[in-house]
C-alpha cells in the first residue's frame, strides 16, 4: 500500500449545523490511543494509510474507503496499521441525532441503531461522509457560519444524506447479549457512584458496598460489563465532562482540578491519550 509518511496533527472543531457534535480532522503516525469510549457514535472515514484498533474483543484494520464505526459507550483503541500511519476524518454524532434520523426515515419510532463491529467496506458511503465533513469544516472556518446560508444548506444536506445512507445500508438492531450486558442494575449503581463527585476519592471497597458485593466481584463485574476497570472508566468520564468547561474557556488548570485529576500534567497525559492532542490545543482549536 503506497501512502505518505504522516505526522501527528489533529484539529477538533464544531459546527452549528450539527449541535453538540465534535468533529476531527487528523493524521497520526506515532500516537496510539489508549482504551477509551465516547458518548456519541464515532463515524470515521479513512482517507489514506491504515488504522489498527481493538474493539469488542477483536483487532481490526481500517483502510481507505472503509468506515470503522464505534458504537456509543464501546471501549476501543487506535494506532497505525502500517509504517506510514493514517489520515482520517471523524464525526462524533450525538446518539439522539442518529436515533431521531432513524425514526424519521422509518416514519415510526425505532430502536437505537447499532452498527457492525467490523470496518464497513463501502467506498460510496466513505466518499459521502468525507464530502459532508469537508463542507462542514469549510463552513466552520467562515466567520458568521452560525447564520446558515447557501453553503450551509449544501453542507447540511450532504450530512443528512451521508448519515441516512449509513443507517439505510448498515444499521442493525443492538444484539440482545449486548443489551443485557450494557447496564445491569449493579453496574448502573456503581457508575452513578463514580460519577456523583469526580473530585471525591472513592475506594473499590466503598464502591462494592454500594451494590452489596466483595471488592473482587465488583471489580470483575464492572470490567466485564464496561470493558474498563472502575478507575479507568472514571477517568474517561472525567475527560468527557471536562470538554464542556474547556469549550467555555475555563483555564486548563482549573478544569483539571475540578475534574478530579491530581494536577495539570496528570490531566494532560490522560487527555492526550484519549483525544490525540493536549487539552490546551484542543481548547484553542
Amino acid at each position: 500500500m503506497n501512502a505518505p509518511r504522516f505526522r501527528d496533527c489533529a484539529r477538533y472543531w464544531r459546527t452549528p449545523l450539527l449541535p453538540d457534535a465534535d468533529m476531527l480532522t487528523a493524521e497520526y503516525r506515532e500516537h496510539a490511543f489508549a482504551p477509551h469510549w465516547h458518548e456519541a457514535y464515532t463515524v470515521p472515514m479513512i482517507e489514506a494509510g491504515a488504522e489498527a484498533y481493538t474493539y469488542r474483543g477483536g483487532r481490526h484494520v481500517a483502510e481507505p474507503g472503509s468506515v470503522p464505526i464505534i458504537n456509543p459507550g464501546e471501549v476501543h483503541t487506535g494506532s497505525r496499521a502500517i509504517e506510514a500511519g493514517w489520515r482520517y476524518r471523524v464525526l462524533y454524532v450525538p446518539v439522539d441525532y442518529v436515533h431521531r434520523l432513524a425514526a424519521d426515515m422509518a416514519g415510526k419510532p425505532q430502536a437505537m441503531p447499532w452498527f457492525p463491529v467490523e470496518p464497513i467496506s463501502d467506498p460510496d458511503l466513505s466518499e459521502r461522509i468525507g464530502r459532508a465533513h469537508r463542507l462542514l469544516e469549510t463552513g466552520a472556518d467562515v466567520p458568521g457560519a452560525d447564520a446558515p446560508g447557501a453553503d450551509a444548506l449544501m453542507a447540511e444536506t450532504a450530512l443528512v444524506e451521508a448519515l441516512s445512507l449509513l443507517i439505510a445500508r448498515h444499521a442493525r438492531v443492538q444484539p440482545a447479549g449486548v443489551q443485557r450486558a450494557a447496564d445491569p442494575p449493579r453496574v448502573a449503581a456503581m457508575k452513578a457512584r463514580l460519577g456523583a463527585d469526580l473530585a471525591e476519592p472513592v475506594t473499590l471497597t466503598e464502591l462494592a458496598s454500594v451494590v452489596g458485593l466483595s471488592a473482587f466481584h465488583a471489580a470483575r463485574l464492572f470490567a466485564r460489563t464496561t470493558g474498563l476497570p472502575p478507575h479507568a472508566w472514571r477517568n474517561q468520564l472525567r475527560l468527557q465532562r471536562a470538554l464542556g468547561p474547556l469549550r467555555a474557556g475555563v483555564p486548563v488548570t482549573d478544569v483539571a482540578a475540578a475534574s478530579g485529576f491530581t494536577d495539570q500534567s496528570h490531566f494532560t497525559r490522560h487527555f492526550r491519550r484519549m483525544f490525540g492532542v493536549p487539552p490546551g490545543r484542543w481548547q484553542t482549536s
